[in-house]
């Protein structure tokens, strides 16, 4: 017992130790414990030598240097004068934290902040161009589809028409025009029965006597996009491109030599500025040319461009696209109710009188046959008063086997001359 007991004494000792030993290895000597922590954190989930990171750095190589990676780097990073710090206790290296070591290899690196902002540029720069061509694209196309539309101008001057129709008599009536806004409000305007609304009246007058204006939802097939784009958002994204094009060709300037054989970053950053600054120029091309189109847009429609966005502008516009769509798919619906109601009505009052005429024809069957039955007695009282029932004789009866009732009555009450002779 006594020989366990010492032997996990001991054992609980040698534990100690390394807990201690493992404590003084990782006791922190510039870093706070959370900036520490996070970069430890991340340095476990890299699994990539130091000196490979900083090579890759240098070497600008994006197979190693992902979008993600580079972006924790400058988040977790120490800054500029702690690695400086750390820099200079190259000698006490074995004795530093793990996160420690990794700020003394990174900080032989010249101007590593910028290097890496202006490597997360370059990585990020055609996802750039993909979010802001596009939508300078999108506007641009609604544009031209709205001024080049005859069905949809078609369309505001039924819908004018329509609106001086209601208002005649009033101080809005013969107007010459009115805003986009108000197509959507279109559908607040209520018939007597409030069944439907000014809205579907118009949808039902062009699909019947106005055809060809239908198409006008095919003809704006960029109005939805556009109307998710924010011009405001769009400028903003555009000027800090050109911001970072233009400080990263200054930085270049200015840039030290390469401190060493990898170092590569001043030769494939020029490329790239060079490249990405051709690109931008086209861009801010296209976007100049959108902003014409937007503002021919205004004059054409008769709004100010500065007061009303292109969202806005564009969102009234497909907003009362998809009202009209709605609308024409209602009075469809509608029709097909009054049609199934009309059909049902009709069923009915067919029904109805054949109802009716059965009945008619039953009771004219009644009356013939009681008419018939009226006559014979009539008949046969005629003849008794008269004596003609008395000059009749008994004959034969007939072969055929049907005898009517008066015929009948006759031969049974009649008596033949020998009977009146007797009497």
């Amino acid at each position: 017992m006594k020989q366990l007991q010492a032997a996990k004494k001991e054992q609980d000792g040698g534990d100690d130790k390394k807990l201690l030993q493992k404590k003084k290895v990782k006791e922190l000597k510039i870093l706070d414990s959370k900036c520490a922590q996070n970069l430890s954190i991340f340095l476990g989930s890299f699994r990539i030598p130091y000196e490979e990171i900083k090579d890759a750095v240098l070497e600008v190589n994006e197979k190693v240097l992902t979008e993600s990676i580079v972006q924790s780097l400058i988040k977790l990073l120490p800054v500029q004068e702690q690695l400086s710090v750390l820099g200079e206790m190259k000698d006490d290296y074995n004795d530093l934290a793990e996160s420690e070591q990794f700020g003394v290899v990174m900080s032989s690196v010249k101007r590593l902040m910028l290097r890496l902002q202006a490597t997360l540029f370059k990585l990020q720069f055609e996802e750039q161009l993909s979010n802001i061509k596009p939508d300078v694209v999108s506007v641009t196309a609604a544009c031209e589809e709205l001024s080049k539309s005859q069905t949809f101008s078609k369309l505001l001057e039924i819908t004018l028409l329509v609106g001086n129709y209601l208002n005649a008599g009033s101080r809005n009536g013969k107007a010459f025009g009115f805003s986009i806004s108000y197509l959507c409000k279109l559908r607040d305007t209520k018939s007597a029965d409030l069944k439907q609304t000014l809205l579907h009246f118009l949808a039902d007058v062009c699909q019947e006597q106005y055809p060809e204006v239908m198409s006008f939802v095919d003809e704006l097939i960029h109005v939805e996009k556009a109307s998710r784009v924010s011009a405001e958002t769009l400028q903003k994204n555009l000027d800090m491109m050109g911001r970072q094009i233009k400080n990263l060709e200054k930085d270049l300037e200015t840039f030290p030599p390469p401190q060493n054989d990898k170092d590569q970053f001043v030769e494939k950053m020029s490329s790239f500025v060079g490249t990405a600054h051709e690109q931008y120029e086209k861009l801010d091309l296209l976007h100049k040319n959108m902003e014409k189109h937007y503002s021919d847009l205004g004059v054409y429609f008769v709004f100010d461009p500065r007061k009303i966005s292109v969202e806005e502008f564009f969102g009234d516009i497909n907003t009362f696209k998809n009202m009209f769509q709605q609308a024409v798919k209602e009075n469809q619906k509608r029709k097909e109710t009054e049609e199934k109601i009309k059909r049902a009505k009709l069923a009915r009052e067919k029904a109805e009188k054949e109802k009716e005429e059965k009945l008619k024809k039953n009771q004219l069957l009644d009356i013939n046959a009681e008419g018939d039955e009226t006559g014979i007695m009539d008949g046969l009282l005629e003849a008794l008063q008269s004596g003609a029932a008395f000059r009749r004789k008994r004959g034969p009866r007939q072969a055929d086997s049907t005898v009517s009732l008066s015929q009948l009555v006759l031969e049974t009450f009649s008596p033949t001359s020998d009977e009146l002779a007797t009497h």
